[in-house]
């Protein structure tokens, strides 16, 4: 038996919720958010969330991003698709996404606290570990940072 909660709410959902991710790089250094909500509240991240009705993919890249770090953006190719579900203590799904992550790079805008974030930072590769990112984050930051730009159509700046 599920948790009856309004068809607009992410806990508890009926189904899995697509969603997607951005690894916007610049040199060796990724843009991170601190989650502003649940799932994850409090935590680093990449910025993200779920996509809207009607919304492409690449679309939802751009807003999510505008709205968590104020930063515009160039959506590449994605650079993976994986599942995050997480139960409750009684065990029931909680939450569920399938998220498809993008390899991005800044056109504009200076990284800023949006309305979805606690906190923005660009952070240098060798001090992710510091940000306390789950394993699956720091796995996809890696698969970014080892693609090659110009593999990907990105101009140089």
């Amino acid at each position: 038996m599920t948790a009856h909660v309004d068809a607009g709410s992410r806990q508890f959902p009926p189904r899995p919720i697509v969603a997607v991710g951005a690894v916007i790089i610049d040199g060796d250094r990724v843009v991170l958010v601190k989650r502003g909500r649940e799932p994850l509240k409090g935590e680093w991240s990449l910025p993200g969330g779920a996509v809207e009705i009607g919304e492409t993919l690449g679309a939802a890249v751009v807003r999510e991003v505008r709205e968590e770090t104020c930063l515009d953006i160039a959506v590449g190719p994605v650079i993976e698709v994986l599942d995050r579900i997480r139960p409750d203590v009684a065990g029931r799904i909680e939450y569920h996404y399938v998220i498809v992550d993008y390899l991005c790079r800044v056109r504009g805008g200076t990284a800023a606290c949006g309305s979805d974030a606690e906190a923005v930072q660009w952070v240098e590769r060798t001090d992710l570990t510091r940000y306390s990112i789950t394993a699956g984050v720091a796995a996809v930051i890696e698969k970014a940072f080892g693609a090659s730009p110009y593999s990907f159509g990105f101009q140089a700046k």
